[in-house]
Order: C-alpha cells, then sequence, then structure tokens
C-alpha cells in the first residue's frame, strides 16, 4: 500500500473536531443514553466506529437522542420509538405527531432571527445573490399555506410543482407540507411526458408552474408544456403561475403573487409520523418511475441527522448542492433550513458563463459548505480552472460530492486547487431515502478515494453472495436495520410487491441498495458504481467507476461507458464506449493508450474487448450515465422495452447503441 492511500489527504485539528456538532452530540449521548464515552486521546476512527457500533445497535436509543438533541416538537408523545423493526414495514415513532414545515419554519419565530436570510437565490441573470430572510420566508409560507386551506387542498392531496430550483420552489413545498398536503415536484427542463410519466401516477389537484427558465444564456419557454400538463391531468383544479421569464398568465390561472403576499402567519396540521410528506422518483429509465413515499416525521429526523451531524450545519453556515428539483438532493438541500442554516439556490447551468460558474456562486453567496457532483470536479479538472487562486473560498469549509463516486483525481483536485485545508465530505445514498448511507464526519480523517464512513444509525455492510459481510473486499451493500426515513411505501403499490422486490428479494429482512461497495479494515467506503451493471469477467467483478476514473484522465476523452456482456455461448463481451473531446480522433495510437493506461493502472482483467467511439451518451434527467438499459439493448431488448425515452436526457444518443447488438 503506497503513502499515499495511508496518509491522510486531510485531518480536523483536535480542538476543531471536540467543538463540532457531531462530538457535542456524542457527549450528550453518552451522558443521556448510554453511548460509548469519547476518550482523550483515543484514535478518532475507533471512537467514531464505537460509537456507530452503539447507534445500530440501540436503536431506539439512539433515535430518541436525536429527538431530543434536536428539539423535535411532537404535538402527541410516541408511544414507543420503534414499534416494529421488521424491513420492509418498520414502524417509527407509534402515535406521534408532527409537522415538517413547523420544524423548518421555528427558527423564524425568534425576531432576532429575522432578518437573517434563509435563502440566498443565484440565477443566471441575477448573480448577485437575493436575500429571503427568515422572516419574509415564514410570512409567505403562512400566506400560501392559508390560500390552500381556501382553495380546499386537504391533508392526503397531491400538489405538484413543475418548478427550477428558485425560492418560489422552497414556499410551495413547505406550504404543501403545513396543510398536509404531499408534495412532488419536477424540473422544467423535463418534457410532458416524462413529467406526466411522474405526476399522472399521483393524480395532483393542484399544481405550481413557471412560464419557463433560464440555462446556458438562453430563455425555455414551457407555457406549452404547461398547458399540456393542464390538459392531460383531469383531477387538477387549479394551476399557480410563476412568471419568471415575465410571461402572462394562462386563462383560468392564478398568480403567484396575489397568493403569497399577506401578512398571515403560518399554521400547521399535526399529522401522524409516517404521514406522506412528499412522493420522489426513481430514474425511470426502464418502465414507469417507481414513486418512492417518504414521511413527514421520518425525514425529519434524518435530515436533522444528517444536516446537523455529518454535515456539522447549523445556525451562520451557508449550505449550497448544485441541483434541480427533479433529483433527490434539492429536497436534501433544505435540511439545511431545518436545522437553522442559510440555504443558497441556483437556478441555471452549472458551467455558464465560465466552468468555474459554482465557485463563483460559493465565493459571491458566501458559502461555508459546498455540494456539487463529481463530474463537475472533474470538468473542472479538464477546464484546468483554478478557483482557490483566482476566487475569495476563505468561509468556505467543507464540500460535499455526490451522484457518482468521485475518483481519487478528483479527491487531489479539490486538494491543489480549492485548499488543502478543506473537510471533503463525500456522501452515497439515494433517492430512495433521500439521504446518506455513507457519508462525512467532521472528527474524522479524509483518505484518498474514500468515503469518510458510515452514517450514524444506518447499518451498513458490504455482503457477498451468500449473504456474508465482507470487509476489504466488493460486495453489494446492504443495510441490515431500518432507518426512518426508508419509504413508507410505493404509490400505487397496494400489496407492497414493488416495494419487495425493489430491495429485499434478494436478502429477505434486509435492504440490498444496488451498489457495489468496499468497506476497509480502517472502516472507510468505496463505491464502485451499480451492482447490477457491474462488470463480472473471470469471476472477478469491477465497479465501472474505477474504469470511468482511468480512462477519463487521458485528454482526448470527454466521457466513456463500459459495459459486461454475458454471450449465450457463454462468453462475455466487454466493450468499452467514448466521446471524444472536439478535434480528437479514435485511432489506434488512442486505443492502445486506452488500453495501456487500463492494464497499467488497473489490471489486464479491466481492458476493454473494444474500444468504440459515439458522439454522446445518454443519461438521465438527472445527469446520470445509464448502464443497465444500454445492457439490456446490446443483449437484444427492443429499444422501447428496454428503457423509458421520456426517462433520458438524448434519446437519439441510444439508438446507436442499436448496431452494436450481440
Amino acid at each position: 500500500m503506497s503513502t499515499e492511500e495511508t496518509t491522510p489527504l486531510w485531518g480536523p485539528d483536535p480542538a476543531g473536531a471536540a467543538a463540532s456538532r457531531m462530538a457535542a452530540f456524542q457527549r450528550f449521548a453518552a451522558e443521556y443514553y448510554g453511548a460509548p464515552r469519547p476518550q482523550q486521546g483515543q484514535d478518532p476512527a475507533v471512537e467514531y466506529a464505537s460509537f456507530h457500533r452503539w447507534s445500530v445497535e440501540h436503536l431506539e436509543d439512539f433515535w430518541s437522542a436525536v429527538t431530543q438533541w434536536f428539539d423535535v416538537r411532537f404535538q402527541t408523545e410516541p408511544s414507543a420509538v420503534l414499534g416494529d423493526a421488521t424491513m420492509p414495514g418498520a414502524t417509527w415513532f407509534p402515535g406521534a405527531k408532527l409537522n415538517y414545515a413547523q420544524h423548518v419554519l421555528r427558527h423564524g419565530e425568534d425576531p432576532h432571527n429575522a432578518d437573517t436570510p434563509a435563502i440566498l437565490h443565484v440565477d443566471e441573470a441575477h448573480p448577485e445573490p437575493q436575500v429571503t430572510t427568515w422572516s419574509e420566508l415564514r410570512r409567505q409560507v403562512g400566506s400560501l399555506a392559508a390560500e390552500l386551506r381556501r382553495l380546499g387542498v386537504e391533508p392526503g392531496d397531491r400538489v405538484g410543482g413543475y418548478l427550477p430550483n428558485v425560492p418560489q420552489a422552497v414556499v410551495a413545498l413547505l406550504a404543501t407540507a403545513a396543510v398536509g398536503a404531499i408534495w412532488t415536484s419536477c424540473a422544467p427542463d423535463f418534457g410532458a411526458r416524462s413529467v406526466l410519466d411522474r405526476f399522472q401516477q399521483l393524480e395532483p389537484v393542484l399544481l405550481f408552474a413557471v412560464d419557463g427558465y433560464r440555462y446556458g444564456g438562453k430563455e425555455h419557454d414551457r407555457t406549452g408544456v404547461v398547458a399540456e400538463l393542464r390538459a392531460e391531468l383531469p383531477t387538477l383544479r387549479h394551476v399557480v403561475h410563476i412568471p419568471l421569464l415575465g410571461r402572462p398568465a394562462p386563462e383560468g390561472a392564478l398568480e403567484w403573487e396575489e397568493l403569497t403576499s399577506s401578512p398571515t402567519v403560518p399554521s400547521y396540521e399535526q399529522l401522524p409520523f409516517d404521514h406522506p410528506l412528499w412522493v420522489l422518483y426513481s430514474s425511470g429509465t426502464t418502465g414507469l418511475p417507481k414513486a418512492i413515499v417518504q414521511s413527514h416525521g421520518g425525514i425529519t429526523v434524518e435530515h436533522l441527522k444528517q444536516a446537523g451531524l455529518h454535515l456539522d450545519l447549523g445556525p451562520g453556515d451557508r449550505f449550497f448542492w448544485y441541483t434541480s428539483t427533479g433529483w433527490m438532493m434539492w429536497n436534501f438541500l433544505l435540511a439545511g433550513l431545518l436545522v437553522g442554516a442559510s440555504i443558497v439556490t441556483y437556478d441555471g447551468s452549472p458551467g455558464y458563463p465560465t466552468p468555474d460558474a459554482q465557485w463563483r456562486i460559493a465565493a459571491d453567496a458566501g458559502v461555508t459548505t459546498f455540494g456539487t457532483s463529481a463530474a463537475y470536479v472533474m470538468a473542472c479538472k479538464k477546464a484546468d480552472v483554478h478557483p482557490g487562486r483566482d476566487l475569495d473560498l476563505t468561509r468556505l469549509r467543507a464540500i460535499g460530492t455526490t451522484g457518482s463516486p468521485l475518483p481519487p483525481d478528483g479527491f487531489r483536485w479539490i486538494y491543489d486547487e480549492i485548499s488543502p485545508d478543506m473537510w471533503l465530505a463525500s456522501v452515497s445514498g439515494g433517492t430512495d431515502v433521500c439521504s446518506c448511507f455513507v457519508g462525512g464526519v467532521p472528527t474524522l480523517p479524509v483518505y484518498l478515494g474514500e468515503i469518510q464512513a458510515p452514517s450514524l444509525g444506518a447499518a451498513v455492510e458490504a455482503w457477498d453472495v451468500n449473504g456474508k459481510p465482507v470487509v476489504g473486499d466488493v460486495g453489494e451493500l446492504v443495510v441490515t436495520k431500518p432507518i426512518p426515513s426508508m419509504p413508507i411505501r410505493f404509490w400505487n403499490d397496494p400489496d407492497g410487491v414493488r416495494y419487495r422486490d425493489s430491495y429485499f428479494e434478494m436478502f429477505p429482512g434486509v435492504w440490498r441498495h444496488g451498489d457495489w461497495i468496499t468497506v476497509t479494515e480502517r472502516g472507510t467506503v468505496v463505491i464502485h458504481g451499480r451492482s447490477d451493471s457491474t462488470l463480472n469477467r473471470q469471476g472477478v467483478r469491477m465497479g465501472s467507476a474505477d474504469i470511468y476514473e482511468v480512462v477519463e484522465r487521458l485528454p482526448a476523452v470527454k466521457e466513456s461507458l463500459v459495459i459486461g456482456l454475458e454471450l449465450p455461448d457463454g462468453g462475455y463481451w466487454m466493450p468499452l464506449f467514448v466521446v471524444l473531446v472536439e478535434g480528437a480522433e479514435l485511432d489506434d495510437e488512442l486505443r492502445t493508450a486506452v488500453r495501456d493506461a487500463l492494464r497499467t493502472q488497473l489490471s489486464p482483467r479491466h481492458v476493454p474487448d473494444e474500444i468504440i467511439a459515439v458522439p454522446a451518451l445518454p443519461h438521465t434527467l438527472t445527469g446520470k450515465r445509464i448502464e443497465v438499459p444500454i445492457k439490456r439493448i446490446l443483449g437484444g431488448t427492443p429499444l422501447a422495452q428496454a428503457v423509458n425515452l421520456g426517462s433520458i436526457d438524448n434519446p437519439d444518443a441510444l439508438r446507436i447503441f442499436e448496431q452494436y447488438r450481440r
């Protein structure tokens, strides 16, 4: 093992670690709930491992400590913490009543906090941050919630948002939650068919919709899509028009400004812990997207833990994550509000007008915790930008990445080009729980290419095909005990068949997430990619992310996709598809460079059977590479059966793969 692999890239100074909210919470849990007490001079990794072990072996004590530490306000106290631990179907805090929006907006009740920013918004037309204070956020939500009630929106009704990442989306979600209705949203870059595939499942009674959005320096009119949504959603009783581009409201639509103008104190429906809060969607690359239902209570306690402990966020922090309302990270961004931090919302292209656009937002808005995708970090590396040198990022103390595994080169770039004194909290979780299974811990060091640790309360293990935990080897990411934000159900899945098949078919009673991971000897975690598209050559399992890291380091390669296909004759075919930078050519020299890089940096097994240049690769609407549908197409499945074209950002990019069927 090299020095680079055994020496941390970063570590918190002891005083800073002791002052973290994680350390304070551990001291609290030790005093009142029997958690292991921190020992002076103890190895931080040993100390956290012991605390984590306690958190999953004593789930009721741990989650009770979380609710007390964060002052979760139950209008009706629960009869237990965990009424039933069986998965699926675990019952959390039975009998309890609360409201998610109330826990967000309580931070606006304090007069000393009234003029503090709750939201700082930036978009391509307004690079200077626009502030919504806590008192203004609370007033707008109060006004809109009262109007929703006047319009007949009741607890359990569904409310849709066709909105970009703007403050109005935050207000609409919180007002929906305040009245006990169920929120669901799609970003406006989704076409009508993709939105209908999602919203028609839920039958919303009200829709918040923009007239358009800005992206890449251009305005995109969506009035035609909104008209189609209105025509195809017969349950809609009301549409609320939000004129981001200044267009007039369509006939019969309500005006946003009129609904949010009154000085109204918000009131909150007190709801059962498992009352639906929102519905998120799987990517929907094969068939209709799964409509994943999560609860008021489950999201409240999980997001308090994740934001307040694992990201060390609180009042005074400014939290940014580049996302859209069609991705769970937008819902997770609101966790910053739950713990009293200010959030920074951004509507626009990640790299406009310059590749360092997101870092400029961080500088201009005084961001303290910055979240983005691994793909953006690698794009910055390729574009040779230098944010730490060119911008004032002195307030920035933590960087989070997700969406795909961050390669070691991405770790190096952050420490070289942002700051050597930076906490890199790479995380991995899923839409399914709207949170992280593994991620940042402010008291632990950061190692090259590794996620710091499993999250508290998440019983994460790597299992082999026989259902045995493994350490130091690749295995399936499983969660052996329930987490409060696990779905309470899928929409329109009354018998729970689709839910069970999605997570519990391989290991009954144990959540199998569908990722390949390695849990290392020191307790860190490495994500290798999706297990259902993981390469298996000569009996050796390999993660696609490892190949992408090596191949995309080559200057001529813009993006890549590798597929492993079992052939009818027992053979195995592993092609590598590459998108080249402008002006590059896939000649013998480049093919040799790709093969040599994979052979020397990984192994001969990682060398593809063929290297094929394609003009573009398709992704999900949230920007993820789609490996499984392409694997099906290559295996002979007709295109229409292999993938839902409405869930793809560039359907035409799929058709090229039909000619390579085996």
